[in-house]
């Protein structure tokens, strides 16, 4: 397998281990982490339901001294810095040794937004950013719209596969400060079934298609 081929097949193997945990982890994004040394996966992970530990703070110690050296293949630009003030994703790679940061979607995050990759590349590490972006952009689409308009993204969707939550409001509610009050809780992907209060959402440019 050519080093190309083995990147997009380990990017790969991160989405789908965040895809699993879509809608289990607001208000944090699903984020898939392996760490892979001479071809071989030396350690996985995915953003814990809740949305701690990150994925990248549990693949890291399950690696151990193997993460010396290795690439980290990351679904999200890994945390420059944590809301919690706890050691952020950034410094975990760096300190474990890992050589490479491969990373899909860059997160604009305050507390990432360039931050992580900064953080990763002062302390030496290559850094590549963009692979299976759009593969990858399921995975945040959600809380990328939380984070530019203060409400959840609503879709459509016959049984809420990966979703955080159904929306269970009456239509003729105050739709928009409904989600902003779901948003601020933490949620960022909502279901409705299709019907009126669907058709109400779709007419206010509340419902994303």
């Amino acid at each position: 397998m050519s080093t190309t081929a083995q990147d997009s097949a380990m990017m790969r193997r991160a989405i789908d281990l965040a895809l699993a945990r879509m809608g289990e982890t607001w208000p944090n994004p699903a984020v898939g982490c392996v760490i892979v040394q001479d071809g071989e996966v030396i350690s996985e992970a995915a953003t814990a339901p809740g949305g701690r530990p990150h994925a990248e703070e549990q693949a890291v110690p399950a690696a151990g001294d193997a993460a010396k050296g290795a690439t980290a293949y990351v679904t999200m630009e890994p945390c420059g810095a944590r809301s919690s003030g706890r050691t952020s994703c950034s410094h975990f790679l760096a300190h474990a040794g890992v050589s490479r940061v491969v990373v899909a979607a860059v997160d604009p995050s305050p507390f990432a937004s360039g931050r992580g990759v900064e953080r990763l590349r002062q302390a030496g590490l290559t850094v590549e950013t963009g692979l299976l972006a759009d593969d990858a952009a399921v995975l945040y689409e959600g809380y990328l719209h939380r984070l530019e308009t203060g409400r959840p993204m609503v879709r459509i969707s016959p049984d809420g596969q990966g979703f955080d939550a159904r929306l269970a409001v009456s239509p003729k509610a105050d739709l928009v400060t409904e989600l902003k009050r779901l948003g601020e809780a933490g949620y960022t992907r909502l279901w409705v079934a299709p019907g009126e209060l669907a058709d109400t959402l779709a007419s206010q440019g509340l419902l994303t298609l």
